[in-house]
């Protein structure tokens, strides 16, 4: 089936997750995770994209969660990372020009960890990722100067220190400060994102007058498992505002690795892409490729695939998980051209002729060529509690250049794990 939309799959892991804390509970309700609510109100600054962006007063946002915390739980997860609360936080936001930036609404999956908790009490760190709609998109007539935002839907990200200043027994008043991001991944340029530091107040309302918060402790012995990971993915980008149209980047990546305790999973392997956009600018000689490297055309397949290796960090949480990779680009030939394009600009001279000038090859050109990273969430088909031995995954993933989109990825993945070794 064709996908036209990678991140409507965030949607779909919200519900799952929903299913996963609500509706699929045990009947024993001293094992039942507690639910939480959390209207909160966030001030902040729309930061600036580029440059002449349009001028924003107060960012104004309204955020409702609903939460659940993970105590009195036989997950082992749970345990192992000190029972955070996860859930669903829906959002609104005012970007502070409402002409020329819009509103958004979003929808982020979370997980909330208490930090510090031996020094600081009531120190808590939120991290959401989803998806947001965004109303307001750049026009090269009538938005030309909003170059933050391109598409409807975005992935949405938001990163948040929370304190407790106050407390009764139902309800915990906070205070936060944290960071907010919009973008497309690529799939359409310009694509700048929206970034802003806010600060807010936000009140957690539970049912603890009702229920007292008993953390029941396991003694879960120290393990580990070796895996073997497969995977196949399709993505899809844009390569320049010139080339601004959605074309596939297929995928595939094998790797092998750790789990530590049935909570961590560190591994490494490596991977190959195939860009179509690359494969149709060398097929068409389009100037660059006649003009530096004619003898692409005689192999535009492969100059149009890129391979390397790389470092996996997994966040196993049920049927959740949450991914981070480091890599290395061994081979990506086209990226040259690609970054000539993207940092490239054109302007007209005293005749009105339109002079072209291509990105710089820098330093930082070969930090980006080298380094590769990806980020993104998974749905396993059978929870990561009982540790499988065979698991099926589906996954949404942001694939980038150092710390800049490269392509927004859809994968379908296989988990075989070999026996447990438990440390005494």
């Amino acid at each position: 089936m064709y996908i036209k939309n990678y991140i409507s799959f965030l949607i779909i892991l919200t519900f799952m997750v929903l299913y996963e804390n609500c509706f699929a509970q045990t009947t024993d309700h001293s094992k039942t995770s507690m639910v939480f609510f959390n209207p909160e109100i966030i001030i902040g600054k729309t930061l600036e994209a580029n440059t002449d962006f349009p001028d924003t007063k107060l960012q104004k946002d309204l955020f409702f969660s609903l939460g659940w915390y993970n105590n009195n739980t036989d997950k082992e997860w749970a345990s192992r990372l000190n029972y955070p609360n996860v859930g669903v936080s829906l959002g609104f936001t005012d970007f502070g020009n409402s002409e020329n930036i819009g509103y958004a609404y979003s929808i982020l999956p979370f997980i909330e960890f208490s930090i510090l908790k031996q020094k600081i009490k009531g120190l808590n760190l939120h991290v959401g990722f989803g998806s947001s709609y965004i109303d307001t998109q750049y026009n090269e007539i009538s938005n030309e100067f909003n170059r933050a935002i391109t598409t409807k839907i975005n992935w949405s990200f938001r990163s948040f220190l929370y304190y407790d200043v106050f407390k009764n027994k139902t309800t915990d008043w906070r205070f936060g400060l944290g960071f907010l991001h919009h973008s497309n991944g690529h799939t359409k340029l310009p694509n700048q994102g929206l970034n802003s530091l806010a600060t807010s107040i936000s009140a957690k309302i539970d049912g603890r007058k009702k229920t007292a918060l008993n953390i029941e402790t396991h003694n879960f012995k120290p393990k580990s498992q070796t895996f073997l990971d497969f995977r196949l993915g399709i993505g899809q980008n844009v390569l320049s505002e010139k080339f601004n149209s959605k074309k596939e980047v297929y995928s595939m990546a094998a790797s092998a690795g750790k789990i530590i305790n049935n909570t961590f999973k560190f591994g490494g392997g490596f991977y190959y892409r195939f860009y179509e956009h690359y494969y149709n600018y060398i097929n068409n000689n389009e100037a660059l490729v006649a003009e530096q490297v004619p003898h692409y055309t005689k192999n535009p397949f492969g100059y149009a695939t890129a391979f390397g290796l790389f470092a996996t960090s997994e966040l196993l949480i049920s049927h959740i998980g949450i991914e981070l990779d480091l890599g290395l680009n061994i081979y990506k030939p086209f990226y040259k051209i690609d970054w000539q394009l993207n940092k490239g600009y054109s302007f007209e001279n005293a005749e009105n002729e339109t002079i072209e000038v291509l990105g710089e090859l820098d330093w930082y050109y070969e930090i980006k060529r080298t380094v590769s990273a990806r980020m993104g969430l998974k749905y396993y088909v059978w929870s990561t509690n009982k540790a499988p031995k065979h698991n099926l995954y589906i996954g949404a993933h942001i694939n980038a250049n150092l710390g800049q989109a490269d392509f927004t990825e859809l994968s379908l993945g296989y988990v075989y794990r070999f026996n447990f070794k438990t440390k005494n």
